[in-house]
């Protein structure tokens, strides 16, 4: 889905203001599960979250709960809580909940009719498309709103099929991946992607979940929602047309779930579609076993590594941490033991310097060189 397909009638496009959004993430703000709210707390770019709701963590500020750093979006424990402390009516309602199944519970559902009966459209990431139940879309009819289903396909004929058009892509690629899913590969991509643009080079991120769509990525498709038999076709065509709309001197790709996860198979699709000359793995050292799948124990980096490396024609060039259950010296330990192990760079893109990532990046590339203004 691109750019274009998420719209919004709502006053706020006349008015020249990003649309104001809450996000509903009841009991899950933090955990793997609020992985949607948990991106869009830390970056927005299409919307003004005015607020979380998470009745458990009603009061505390969402930055401070997700990252121990006070961003001022509050946490509040219903909408009606959030539109009075706002002193405004927004113009949306974002699901901020990721749950494995896809799916909405009573509750859910509950917040949802309430906010279109309160003139909110509705912004979805769940599998389940809320366009097609009825209860859903004749409440947003009766109040003249809009649910706008990210995860929806295209019609199979609008679909393509992997045609190598990748081969006329010159600028290099680099996908994030990872040793399991929720694990932090949007987040990193993200940062790495900002942090080249500061150094004045050209990055381009081009997303591949429901999460990065919403929160603004210009070109992507959320790849887990596509036919099997599109899935690398499509991801081509969104590297291609950001290669041909941006002139990118590097092109990032959001990695989804893992090559070696027992379920999740966006990563097969994204290694053969975009083709990325390089890899940046994201790992959760204090992490034993898949997320949501207690049978499976975690890979290790080697594993993963050799596995993508055999898999696909490319290489990785660094790792980066998920710092999930670590104190910071833990972090920093693990950071050393990996570059010894790897030979590559190793960081943490939330707790350490974005320079590391750079230095990944600048190493694997040489010939990309920013602006000397912006390094500064």
């Amino acid at each position: 889905m691109s750019e274009s397909s998420i719209t919004n009638r709502s006053a706020a496009h006349t008015a020249g203001r990003r649309p104001r959004a809450v996000v509903y993430c009841d009991a899950n703000l933090g955990k793997i599960d609020g992985k949607t709210a948990n991106g869009l707390v830390r970056h927005s770019e299409r919307y003004e979250i005015i607020s979380v709701i998470d009745h458990t963590q009603a009061g505390r500020d969402a930055g401070d709960v997700i990252d121990g750093v006070p961003n001022g979006i509050p946490c509040t424990r219903d909408l009606y809580e959030s539109i009075m402390d706002a002193g405004v009516t927004p113009d949306l309602l974002i699901v901020g909940v990721a749950p494995t199944s896809g799916l909405l519970s009573a509750v859910d559902r509950a917040v949802i009719l309430e906010a279109m009966a309160r003139g909110l459209g509705i912004i979805n990431g769940l599998h389940e498309f809320l366009n097609d139940d009825v209860e859903f879309a004749a409440t947003a009819a009766i109040n003249d709103v809009e649910i706008i289903d990210i995860r929806r396909p295209k019609a199979k004929a609008d679909l393509h099929m992997f045609d190598g058009s990748i081969l006329e892509v010159t600028c290099p690629r680099i996908a994030v991946l990872g040793t399991d899913g929720a694990i932090g590969k949007r987040t990193t991509a993200t940062v790495l992607t900002k942090a080249l643009i500061a150094r004045g080079i050209n990055a381009v991120l081009v997303g591949t979940g429901q999460t990065s769509l919403i929160q603004g990525a210009f070109h992507g498709v959320a790849l887990d929602a596509v036919p099997a038999q599109f899935v690398a076709g499509e991801l081509e065509a969104a590297v291609v047309r950001a290669f041909e709309a941006e002139a990118p001197d590097v092109i990032i790709v959001e990695g989804q779930g893992a090559l070696s996860h027992p379920t999740y198979l966006s990563s097969t699709g994204i290694l053969r579609g975009s083709r990325p000359q390089a890899v940046i793995l994201q790992h959760a050292p204090a992490r034993r076993t898949i997320s949501d799948f207690a049978a499976f124990p975690m890979p290790t980096p080697a594993s993963e590594i050799n596995l993508i490396e055999t898999f696909a024609d490319t290489k990785v060039i660094g790792l980066t941490i998920n710092h999930e259950n670590m104190t910071d010296s833990e972090v920093s330990a693990a950071i050393a033991l990996y570059e010894v192990e790897f030979g590559v760079p190793a960081t943490d893109a939330l707790t350490r310097s974005t320079d590391r990532l750079i230095d990944m990046v600048s190493a694997a590339f040489p010939d990309l060189q920013g602006s000397p203004v912006a390094a500064r």
